[in-house]
């Protein structure tokens, strides 16, 4: 299991979900497409809805300082995760969100050999001899906490997951983006 980050920053409730949904990832296998969770309070989920945590096994106890995680409806394969969440905006009841996006990733010499056209960038990815597949889970909560987990493919395995709270901003910019209130 991947250790917390030693700083102040981290969410462990947030963490541990963030963590939890990596792990069901990793046990779904590779090639997946894009999903997206709303995480709402575990305690407010028991109470709400005591029905539904007696069949999720949750309990007022278990519950405390939690986050259960919720998937949504699978996301338009012909539109990237970071479109998609350009549109999103979460009702109040959801306490924050999380991702899970495949990509590819190159090393830092090849960023000025990328063509401009995102087509032809996609393809230069694809066939660079170094690029690695990265699975990368990402959450955020309304109170501003951040964490992500990574998994490489070529390291596939629960020891090599690296987490920490601020690992892919481009994509926790866009997940807090959802989270904030609307003016008006």
């Amino acid at each position: 299991m991947t250790e917390f980050d030693a700083g102040l920053d981290v969410d462990p409730a947030l963490a541990a979900v963030v963590l939890e949904i990596e792990g069901h990832a990793a046990a779904e296998g590779w090639d997946r497409p894009a999903r997206l969770y709303a995480l709402v309070d575990t305690a407010q989920l028991v109470e709400r809805e005591p029905a539904l945590a007696a069949a999720m096994e949750l309990d007022a106890a278990s519950a405390e300082g939690s986050f259960t995680p919720v998937e949504q409806d699978q996301l338009a394969a012909d539109q990237p995760l970071e479109v998609a969440l350009e549109s999103i905006v979460w009702p109040p009841g959801v306490t924050g969100c999380a991702a899970v996006v495949e990509r590819l990733v190159l090393p830092p010499d090849a960023d000025a050999h990328i063509p401009e056209d995102p087509t032809s960038a996609e393809e230069f990815a694809r066939e660079h001899p170094d690029r690695q597949e990265v699975r990368i889970v990402a959450g955020a909560t309304r109170a501003g906490a951040t964490y992500c987990a990574l998994r490489l493919r070529a390291h596939d395995d629960d020891q090599s997951v690296v987490g920490g709270a601020d690992l892919v901003p481009g994509l926790l910019q866009l997940l807090v983006a959802t989270l904030e209130e609307e003016d008006g």
